[in-house]
């Protein structure tokens, strides 16, 4: 028995995680697992090819992330049509299909670290918004979250989002350039860690701080924390999530039910609490089944 298992990319260390999480799962049950990841992060016609590659390959089941919210739906529709499992995680379809769903809500964790910042303001400032593909799903979602937070804090003001594709080399001419722009502002807001320290790195370079949070907890981010560069970030933990979904296509495969959705509960780390998240990937505990499934639908 053997897992197909697709990424965005090979850029974003949260990928680089969802990939270790799906090896120790499956190896954990003594199942293969074979990687898919475009060359370019999150092409579409690459992803497209990839799966194409992996129906003539025969996978027991597959496990995808889409590079786009409905650029591969045709591709999708190609695995329900071969009657291999789909198990979806991290970014939820458009296209109907998956078997099971396995992620975290991306808007009340935009709410929740969005609330964390503008408490951490004392209510009042100027925040600048960094945004990732204006296509993400968990983007979109993160986004309406970090706006539905502020209509609670009146002296809050957005002094503008920029888009930083969830990429380091974006994200940095992004903040760049909006810093050019001498718009002033107390503190970034930014949709993942990636683009959370290409910020804090691109205000550093002209002499500048500011505070920062971002969501993932990846360990360069918790290095930023203990540092005292990064106020916070968000667990949205995907070496967990894929761990959960390779879990979910083995059971399956194995004639258990599983849930349509799994949703990961998710928190605020700062130096409160970091030190849990303080270790690599590698060192990071995975989550129990039924801890995964409990409450699931």
């Amino acid at each position: 028995m053997w897992l197909a298992v697709f990424t965005k990319n090979r850029t974003n260390p949260a990928y680089a995680a969802a990939r270790l999480g799906a090896d120790r799962t499956a190896q954990a049950f003594g199942v293969g697992t074979r990687h898919y990841v475009p060359q370019k992060p999150d092409d579409v016609a690459e992803q497209i090819a990839l799966i194409d590659e992996a129906l003539k390959q025969r996978p027991d089941a597959f496990l995808v992330v889409p590079v786009h919210p409905t650029g591969v739906n045709e591709a999708l529709r190609k695995i329900a049509a071969a009657g291999v499992p789909l198990i979806g995680y991290l970014n939820r379809y458009t296209e109907p299909g998956p078997i099971s769903f396995v992620g975290s809500d991306d808007h009340a964790l935009g709410v929740r670290i969005a609330t964390y910042l503008y408490e951490h303001l004392g209510g009042a400032g100027n925040v600048l918004i960094v945004e990732g593909p204006r296509e993400s799903v968990t983007s979109l979602d993160r986004l309406r979250g970090f706006r539905d937070a502020q209509k609670k804090f009146s002296k809050i003001r957005f002094v503008g989002t920029i888009c930083g594709e969830y990429q380091r080399p974006d994200t940095l001419a992004a903040v760049a350039a909006f810093l050019e722009s001498g718009v002033p502002f107390d503190a970034v807001l930014a949709a993942n860690d990636v683009m959370a320290l290409a910020a804090i790195e691109a205000v550093e370079a002209v002499g500048r701080t500011s505070v920062v949070v971002g969501v993932n907890a990846v360990p360069d981010a918790i290095q930023s924390i203990k540092e005292g560069k990064l106020l916070a970030t968000m667990d949205f933990d995907a070496l967990k999530i894929a761990g959960v979904a390779t879990e979910a296509a083995i059971r399956h495969l194995r004639g258990e039910a599983v849930p349509r959705e799994i949703m990961l509960p998710v928190q605020v780390v700062d130096r409160s609490n970091y030190a849990e998240w303080d270790k690599p990937f590698e060192e990071r505990a995975l989550v129990r089944w039924e801890d995964a499934v409990r409450g699931a639908t």
